[in-house]
């Protein structure tokens, strides 16, 4: 017999999106034209230095191991990139490089839950925060965000969370924000700092989105006055270099945690491949103009889809703020339907046209807080976004296909209609 996983192992839950892109990918491979909305990619190369350096580093068999936190020379440019462009007092000492940011989350959660403890996650929320608050055997307390709130945290339920929960210990807070595309402001940010100043919770600030603020620029925790103690912000190379494919991110935090994490990273990881890092080292040194300029190309993407959805009957999402995501309220399309939200973007890919697709995700992949909701990516090119919008209202008003989908997957039914 083969040996039994674990109860974690067997109720791990993943990220939907990739989920989605599999069966976008058969399709395609069947000859359906689709347009991939569904995955939080980057639609451009790699910036200029960032591959050169990486080649050079091949030549160079820069292939072996290296310390365990990061190459100096990386975590010194890190710590200058964050303390010149956010203003937060980081010296090389308090980064730590992984491959990507989402690892931190686990490492973070390694570092500060302990059973029975208690984390304040707001809903929408990206949704591999779950598993790793639940493989500590953690809490998770949730706490809406509201579209009429710019989907910006309300401070009042953090108060809430540290004043009606027996161990409070932790906050994962993500902004700009996946999926709504919501900035937390610096007012916010002064407040949260002065709420749980010299308290014993910690916070995960996830800041991948860094360079796509569209109003302003990004504000991190870590600039108010004693949050490098308290908070792990956490930031990659995939979406401002478009580095996805190369794994490579950092985290930001006081110098005893960052050495904690070293050691989480060197009894999991070993290390972060060095040529990624030596590539990354060059992409902050030289590459501003190149990211500025392909940030400049995503921000006309996510105004082109989110103008062209709210022009759809039964579609609201807000001005972009952030993000290269759009997530439009679509309650009153899914009530009219009778179809849940994700079940609204499976039809969309795999009901609607026998030829042609769009991929997107039901915002309850994001949680409860999502339903009624859908996430679009602009990862593609604007003439695709446009086919996208065109193919919406089609979709939508072939009925005996929607109902035909649903005989199908019965599963995505709507049972309560949405509030509207």
């Amino acid at each position: 017999m083969s040996a039994t996983l674990s109860t974690f192992a067997q109720s791990l839950t993943v990220e939907t999106a990739f989920t989605v892109l599999a069966v976008a990918k058969q399709l395609k491979s069947q000859g359906k034209d689709v347009v991939e909305l569904e995955i939080g990619d980057s639609p451009f190369e790699s910036t200029p230095s960032a591959k050169s350096a990486g080649i050079a580093a091949i030549q160079d068999n820069q292939t072996h191991y290296c310390p365990s936190p990061g190459l100096p020379e990386f975590r010194q440019a890190a710590a200058e990139f964050v303390s010149g462009e956010f203003q937060i007092p980081a010296q090389a000492e308090n980064v730590i490089v992984g491959p990507g940011a989402k690892v931190f989350e686990q490492f973070f959660c390694e570092a500060f839950l302990n059973p029975g403890d208690q984390v304040l996650v707001f809903s929408p929320y990206f949704p591999t925060y779950l598993p790793n608050i639940l493989r500590r055997g953690a809490q998770p307390v949730f706490a809406p965000l509201k579209q009429e709130q710019e989907f910006r945290p309300d401070v009042d339920q953090i108060e809430k969370f540290l004043s009606d929960h027996p161990s409070p210990k932790a906050i994962l807070m993500n902004s700009p924000h996946n999926p709504t595309g919501g900035v937390t402001t610096q007012e916010d940010l002064r407040n949260i700092a002065d709420l749980i100043r010299g308290k014993d919770v910690a916070v995960f600030s996830d800041e991948p989105y860094c360079h796509m603020v569209w109003k302003g620029r990004h504000h991190s925790l870590l600039e108010q006055p004693g949050m490098m103690e308290q908070c792990v912000a956490a930031y990659t190379f995939s979406k401002s270099y478009s580095m996805s494919g190369w794994r490579l991110g950092f985290a930001v935090t006081a110098k005893p945690i960052a050495d904690s994490i070293g050691k989480m990273i060197n009894t999991t990881l070993s290390c972060t491949p060095p040529i990624v890092q030596i590539a990354g080292t060059q992409a902050l040194k030289k590459d501003h103009g190149d990211r500025d300029s392909q940030m400049k190309l995503f921000r006309e993407k996510v105004e082109l889809l989110a103008n062209g959805l709210n022009t759809i009957d039964g579609f609201h999402t807000l001005d972009p703020t952030a993000t290269f995501y759009v997530f439009p309220k679509i309650a009153k399309v899914c009530n009219q339907l009778g179809i849940t939200s994700h079940g609204f973007a499976l039809y969309l890919l795999e009901g609607a046209d026998d030829n042609f697709g769009v991929a997107c995700l039901g915002g309850e992949c994001f949680g409860e807080a999502g339903q009624g909701f859908l996430r679009f990516s602009c990862a593609e090119p604007n003439d695709r976004l446009k086919q996208a919008i065109e193919f919406l209202p089609q979709a939508i008003s072939r009925r005996e296909r929607v109902e035909a989908y649903l005989e199908k997957n019965p599963q995505h039914r709507l049972k309560t209609p949405y509030v509207e």
